[in-house]
């Protein structure tokens, strides 16, 4: 008799490189479709407004600040409430992604032990999801703009550039969140407060023109200040970025895009035994 030796999965001999995993992500994208429809549904299925709160959310938002802030800033800004909801729409896109990239990952932990599924598709679909809102969420801007009789030029058709300079460098730091939150789970509490910190280190309530020259070049530092830029600069000033400002954006989005996912790859194999 010959004895027939079952095959036994390894996953510490399972090696999933950058590429292969985009691959398997290709293989896998009518599930990713299924996450993102998922997390729309589930959002808003038990909210009376539904997918319209998407788009009331910021307009609160902006009527807030602008009610509190306007008497500092208006002269500074002209058509104050659509500076105002612009930074917000770009800001929101970024923060609300990478957090639920960082949920999705954990949430994904059970799933992992079960079955072979990619461990990036969490991370891509909370993307995608906050990339839904975000583009329901500039109807109300269009409406903020026709109230408030701010031009309309013809460099916001810049806009879908900007929007996909914003989703990379989201999708490229909301990978390289998530996976320190693996193995750090203290990352997921000190990501809120950083975000705080964050967001008030970028010209999203105040002009540009309130920083000073001395400091100004640490502000660019933060890559979000130039991912907002890219937001504003054609709605706010009518007209495409110079040179000079597309370029670190770009520089932004392309690195931060590839240093995150092959971090991200490169724990592959690690994820299902540590959420």
């Amino acid at each position: 008799m010959t004895s027939t030796s079952k095959p036994v999965y390894d996953s510490a001999s399972y090696r999933v490189s950058a590429i292969s995993e985009l691959k398997e992500l290709g293989k896998y994208r009518y599930l990713l479709g299924q996450l993102i429809r998922r997390d729309i549904l589930t959002r808003y299925k038990r909210s009376v407004l539904g997918v319209a709160w998407t788009m009331l959310n910021p307009l609160g938002t902006m009527l807030i600040l602008t009610v509190v802030f306007s008497n500092f800033f208006k002269s500074a800004i002209p058509h104050y409430p659509v500076y105002i909801l612009s930074g917000l729409l770009a800001w929101n896109f970024f923060a609300q992604g990478t957090n639920a990239a960082i949920s999705g990952l954990v949430w994904g932990g059970s799933l992992l032990k079960r079955i072979y599924i990619p461990s990036s598709v969490f991370g891509v679909s909370a993307i995608g999801t906050a990339l839904v809102n975000l583009v329901l969420s500039v109807f109300p801007l269009v409406v903020v703009m026709l109230i408030t009789g701010a031009p309309f030029y013809w460099s916001m058709l810049f806009l879908p550039v900007s929007i996909l300079l914003l989703t990379a460098f989201t999708l490229g730091f909301g990978l390289f969140i998530s996976s320190l939150a693996v193995f750090f789970p203290d990352v997921a509490e000190m990501y809120q407060v950083l975000l705080t910190a964050w967001m008030y280190l970028t010209p999203i309530i105040y002009p540009e023109s309130l920083i000073s020259p001395a400091a100004l070049p640490y502000f660019k530092i933060n890559p979000m200040y130039w991912m907002v830029k890219m937001f504003r600069v054609s709605i706010i000033e009518g007209r495409l970025p110079l040179w000079q400002e597309f370029w670190p954006a770009l520089a932004w989005s392309a690195g931060m895009l590839i240093i995150g996912w092959i971090y991200f790859t490169s724990k592959t194999e690690e994820y299902a035994y540590r959420v």
